[in-house]
């Protein structure tokens, strides 16, 4: 057991940072880069619990066993910070209670870790207040930031890190990890494996909840029913019903939690009454919770786009006859049916089609029911427009 287990397909990262922990090539600045799912963030978490092990410095850093690397592991370490964000970008407040922490002595022998999640979405004033930190590090003060790619980040502040980068893990690895992980059948591990597309948190919820599957599979038969117009704006309005029922799901229990914790904080119940204070903390919390709710339905919804991307790449597959199983298999007479009924250029143009509809609704603040209506449409099969494929 290492704090490294869970890093799936990383074997070469996995080497750099455990030479590092061991204090070779050690660095006060860190970028992890990769691709959604490819682990960034846990591997900025084991390299962490690697510094603190109380085994290390030296090659059994990063046991996994010890209480360092435990309460790292766990997210509770003293010297160990990371910032998460719910919304849709991290601002300067939140970035200068950061700066203050890192210029404070570490409470354990070791290291000062500050962990940032997400570094694509700081505010320009954020990079900027992080900026000076990172030129001037205290000597045992180590900043780690995680983003997709190096160019998310602001060139002042990637030159100064040094840089990891992930790669997308392959589906021998994740379907291997999942069987280990969760000891989930071999049949169901392959299926969740191709269906992530090397996204290991989404391959753990594939393998273990049904309804996740069964949300999935609603998405990627779509593409072969896109034939009229009413159909494209039946699918625009279920893919955005869909996702959003599956974001309410996992926020509203939060929110939830969230308000009690301020009723209770300021007496509401006890009291029976609202102090003066209770109005502006209450609109507040109200408006952050509407942030990250608006973000996590988003990211629901990116999640479906990624899903039909994979049913179009494999009609190209099927079409181009390319070598390899189809992420989705399982409906491969669908697949079949897109690939015979179009052409590659053609399921290209649909890919590009989806991906403008994901900038519009990320980028430009497009809303999500008319970014995926004008989508489904240019999706749409070319008989029903009475068109035939060359």
């Amino acid at each position: 057991m290492s704090v490294w287990d869970d890093l799936v397909g990383q074997r070469r990262t996995v080497e750099s940072l455990a030479t590092a922990s061991s204090g070779h090539g050690m660095s006060h600045s860190w970028l992890f880069t990769g691709p959604p799912g490819s682990g960034r963030s846990n591997a900025a978490v084991a390299f962490a619990a690697a510094l603190q092990c109380e085994r290390g410095p030296g090659p059994e850093a990063g046991c996994g066993v010890c209480h360092a690397c435990h309460t790292v592991l766990a997210g509770s370490h003293a010297d160990v910070s990371v910032v998460r964000t719910e919304k849709l970008s991290i601002g300067v407040d939140e970035v200068r209670d950061l700066v203050r922490r890192a210029a404070l002595a570490p409470v354990g022998p070791r290291w000062q870790v500050l962990i940032v999640e997400d570094a694509d979405r700081l505010t320009d004033q954020a990079c900027n207040a992080l900026l000076k930190a990172i030129e001037e590090p205290t000597d045992r003060t180590v900043w780690m930031l995680c983003a997709p790619t190096v160019e998310d980040v602001l060139p002042t502040i990637r030159s100064r890190c040094r840089l990891v980068t992930l790669t997308t893990p392959s589906t021998t690895d994740v379907a291997a990890f999942l069987q280990r992980s969760l000891g989930v059948p071999e049949a169901r591990a392959s299926h969740a494996a191709r269906a992530s597309q090397g996204h290991i948190g989404r391959a753990r919820a594939l393998a273990r909840d049904d309804d996740t599957r069964d949300r999935r599979r609603d998405v990627v038969v779509m593409p072969a029913r896109l034939t009229s117009l009413g159909a494209c704006m039946k699918a625009a309005a279920e893919l955005a019903e869909v996702t959003k029922a599956e974001a309410d799901a996992v926020t509203s229990e939060l929110d939830a939690r969230e308000k009690s914790d301020l009723d209770s904080a300021y007496g509401v119940v006890e009291r029976g009454r609202r102090p003066r204070e209770y109005g502006p903390a209450l609109s507040a919390l109200e408006k952050g919770q509407k942030t990250r709710a608006k973000r996590r339905h988003l990211d629901t919804v990116d999640r479906g786009l990624m899903d039909l991307v994979s049913v179009y790449r494999d009609a190209i597959a099927l079409a181009t006859g390319a070598p390899g199983p189809l992420v989705n298999e399982e409906i491969r007479a669908d697949v079949e049916a897109v690939a015979r009924t179009s052409t590659p250029e053609l399921n290209l143009q649909r890919i590009d089609a989806i991906f403008a509809a994901r900038e519009q609704m990320l980028e430009f603040n497009v809303p999500v029911a008319l970014a995926l209506e004008a989508m489904m449409v240019a999706l749409q099969a070319p008989a029903a427009r009475g068109q035939v494929p060359a």
